[in-house]
């Protein structure tokens, strides 16, 4: 009985821990969030102290605050209308880009998934470019570029499940092979849709794109998309214990009564959608939807409950940070964001690959 008392006391305890752990670190990530927003915005070509901005994000987000004189400075403008909402933007693109990342690495049960890796990126890419130099957008206007992007998106994923699920089952190997030739493929169908346009602003304004970029940040064109993947975002905080149920597999699932072959194919149609809005604000960014998630892994564990929200949170302070050093690395000049990405992810994905054996090697 001392025993079994000991074991229940000590169980306890751990669980305890286990959840101060997880709120203190959803405390100082939310702290850290806030400073890498408001150092971000504070530095530039032009450069301002951080106590105004501040102070200026304060007043116009909040109302706290009665100095007129903030709204009429030299450097209201810079802040409020130009690096703000580049900022807002970065966040919800890194969040959105983590929680797609984590998702899809419980759908296909494999911690190397990402929509960049599975070429859902290069689909959405591939669809947006077509929108962009053939303009293709007729009746959809100002809508032309997402829904290009979706198509392409969803075709790209399709397209990687059909062929990572053909003969036998579907391997960690299958399925990066899969994404590897849709990559190609869809890729080399957007360099023929550039190769074959015709104009030359055009073409120049893609071939940056495609490497990423948040320079077209406004409040004109960022509120749709930051609804779309902030409701994307919601949706899979909402299916916290069917990802978790994922890692179980088939046969788990089947006792707790849920069909995992129908909320993986609705998981991959919103992290489609969701991906494909980001890429048509922001084209192509590759490798948080891998690197955040496994960081945060690494110090919660594989429990959605806790990895999902902690995720949202790394991934926006990650984005932020790249943006920041994509603004500010070349003087008068600018750096495509997917560049920054790629040259931290890339290390990290041959780590994971060769050191971790993740379908290479033994186990």
């Amino acid at each position: 009985m001392e025993k079994l008392h000991s074991q229940v006391t000590s169980g306890y305890e751990k669980s305890i821990k286990a959840k101060g752990k997880f709120t203190g670190l959803l405390l100082i990530l939310s702290i850290i969030l806030i400073l890498t927003i408001i150092l971000s915005i504070s530095l530039g070509q032009v450069k301002i102290s951080p106590d105004e901005v501040y102070r200026i994000l304060v007043q116009n987000i909040f109302g706290i605050g009665n100095n007129a004189s903030l709204s009429s400075g030299a450097h209201f403008d810079i802040i409020w209308n130009i690096r703000f909402p580049r900022v807002l933007l970065a966040m919800f693109i890194g969040a959105g880009l983590s929680v797609c990342g984590t998702s899809m690495q419980a759908v296909v049960q494999n911690p190397i998934a990402d929509p960049y890796i599975l070429g859902i990126s290069s689909g959405a890419t591939m669809g947006a470019t077509f929108a962009i130099l053939i303009g293709a957008t007729g009746f959809l206007q100002g809508f032309g570029i997402s829904f290009w992007a979706g198509i392409g998106a969803i075709l790209a994923s399709f397209l990687v499940m059909v062929l990572a699920n053909k003969g036998q089952k579907m391997t960690p190997v299958k399925l990066i092979l899969s994404g590897v030739v849709v990559n190609a493929a869809f890729y080399a169908f957007t360099n023929f849709i550039i190769y074959m346009g015709s104009d030359a602003e055009g073409i120049k304004n893609v071939t940056f794109w495609n490497m990423g970029s948040l320079a077209a940040a406004k409040w004109d064109n960022i509120l749709l998309p930051i609804i779309g993947v902030g409701i994307g975002i919601i949706f899979i905080l909402t299916q916290l214990r069917v990802l978790n149920t994922m890692l179980l597999g088939d046969e788990a699932a089947v006792t707790l009564g849920l069909d995992l072959n129908k909320h993986r194919w609705i998981i991959i149609g919103v992290v489609s959608i969701v991906t494909a809005i980001m890429v048509s604000v922001s084209g192509t960014i590759g490798f948080v939807g891998l690197i955040v998630p496994h960081i945060v892994r690494s110090l919660v564990g594989s429990d959605h409950r806790k990895l999902i929200p902690l995720s949202i949170l790394c991934g926006a302070i990650f984005m932020v940070c790249a943006d920041t050093f994509a603004r500010i690395l070349v003087k008068n000049s600018e750096i495509p964001i997917g560049i920054i990405t790629s040259i931290v992810g890339a290390p990290i994905f041959m780590y994971l690959m060769v050191r971790k054996s993740y379908g290479f090697g033994d186990n």
